[in-house]
């Protein structure tokens, strides 16, 4: 695992995309940021937290919410630059109170 962690890409805050996708019916869920100590809280505990580039802090997913995500697998792109993590979501991925984050349809 730690091979894979110096390899990760970070940009130029620290910073790394990370998607949400639930793990049974492959439905993208949300993307948020992640830091490396948010990157080593989620292996460690089994479920999300990230980054808030508003608060400039890590945040747990579900923490204020209830709403938390379970992680059941965690991989990362072919270029090391973005996060993929398979997730059962307990309630709303959403902050809206939506199952997704991606309902704005453009086409």
């Amino acid at each position: 695992m730690e091979e894979i962690i110096k390899k990760l890409k970070f940009d130029q805050n620290g910073l790394i995309p990370a998607i949400a996708q639930d793990e049974k019916n492959g439905e993208v869920l949300m993307m948020a940021w992640m830091n490396e100590e948010s990157l080593r809280l989620t292996l460690s505990s089994g479920y999300a937290t990230y980054f808030s580039r508003s608060r400039n802090s890590l945040w747990k997913k579900g923490d204020t919410s209830g709403h938390f995500q379970k992680v059941i697998s965690l991989n990362v792109d072919c270029d090391f630059d973005c996060i993929l993590m398979k997730i059962e979501q307990l309630g709303a991925a959403c902050h809206t109170g939506a199952r997704s984050c991606f309902f704005n349809k453009i086409l």
